[in-house]
């Protein structure tokens, strides 16, 4: 699908990488209408980030964001179901949603875990530990808000022009 910005000129990168902050006009705190985002529930599991990614590609996909940036979202998407079912409670619900508008998609994950996760910095050598820090990495935005009963982990991902 083809994007334009605001300005109706052709954008020439897949993604926006953010480092040292946000810009102003950068999404916070996304909230969908009602009616557009789609939700997935899954048991607290490790293949349940394999779900998450496959159903959020075909979500995405539907919305008519493809290429590289699908790809983004569905990477991330398991990274952040896969926190989720490693640190959460065993016995918890995962919930995905994902949603798009004309310049952004967004993915938020909630769980049961009042743990708010850390970007970490592994050894090259380091099995894991990676996931919140491709997800700072690769989002446009990304945030997480706590509550009493768990927390929600959230993204998005700018849609701009495919190449």
């Amino acid at each position: 699908m083809t994007r334009r910005s605001e300005d109706g000129e052709r954008r020439t990168r897949p993604f926006r990488l953010i480092v040292g902050g946000l810009p102003e006009d950068a999404p916070r705190n996304p909230v969908p209408a009602s009616d557009a985002s789609e939700e997935l529930q899954l048991p607290a599991q490790r293949s349940s980030a394999r779900l998450a990614r496959h159903w959020v590609i075909h979500v995405t996909a539907a919305a008519g964001v493809t290429g590289a940036q699908n790809q983004i979202v569905e990477l991330l998407t398991a990274e952040v179901v896969a926190n989720a079912a490693v640190h959460g409670p065993a016995d918890g619900t995962i919930r995905v949603r994902a949603w798009s508008d004309a310049t952004h998609v967004y993915v938020s994950v909630r769980d049961d875990s009042v743990t708010t996760p850390v970007v970490r910095h592994p050894e090259p050598s380091d099995l894991n530990g990676r996931g919140v820090a491709l997800v700072q990495a690769l989002a446009s935005d990304w945030g997480v808000e706590a509550g009493p009963n768990g927390k929600t982990v959230w993204f998005s991902l700018e849609l701009e022009d495919d190449l």
